[in-house]
């Protein structure tokens, strides 16, 4: 019976201990895509496509296939455009799912575009993401975006 106790004690704490990392993984993935548009996106910063893509990223965005230098190219132009709007993005995560060092995420991406103090765009997407654990944390390897009428 001791032993009995002691195995389903064991067992009780790896699978708790194993829902924690899943749980924390979770949140990983969902701080890389916030993270991944405030600093990419937002910052219009090329070099921060490194820290969250993989060298093989794609973005399908809108019928258009996109890597990391057609990105790059996009954000330096996007620099030289007077004014240069200021972008919030909100992301509201549908689901997260974890199978080994590959994961999924779908989300909602709302993002608002000010001047000053003026709103001048407000755009919304509906994405899912794909993203590998590397020795370097998750990255996205694949983004797939579809623009949303308000």
């Amino acid at each position: 019976m001791k032993n009995y106790i002691t195995l389903l004690a064991l067992f009780i704490a790896t699978t708790s201990f194993s829902q924690v990392s899943i749980e924390k993984q979770k949140m990983e993935l969902r701080n890389l895509i916030q993270n991944s548009f405030d600093e990419i996106w937002s910052d219009l910063n090329a070099s921060a496509i490194k820290k969250y893509y993989t060298e093989d990223f794609l973005l399908l965005e809108h019928g258009e296939i996109w890597n990391n230098d057609t990105i790059a190219n996009y954000l330096n132009k996007a620099k030289l455009k007077l004014p240069k709007p200021k972008r919030t993005n909100t992301i509201e995560v549908i689901d997260v799912k974890i199978n080994g060092s590959t994961a999924w995420i779908a989300y909602h991406n709302y993002a608002t575009f000010t001047v000053g103090n003026e709103t001048t765009r407000k755009a919304y997407w509906l994405e899912s993401a794909t993203a590998i654990l590397t020795e370097n944390g998750w990255r996205l390897d694949m983004l797939h975006s579809t623009r949303v009428k308000r």
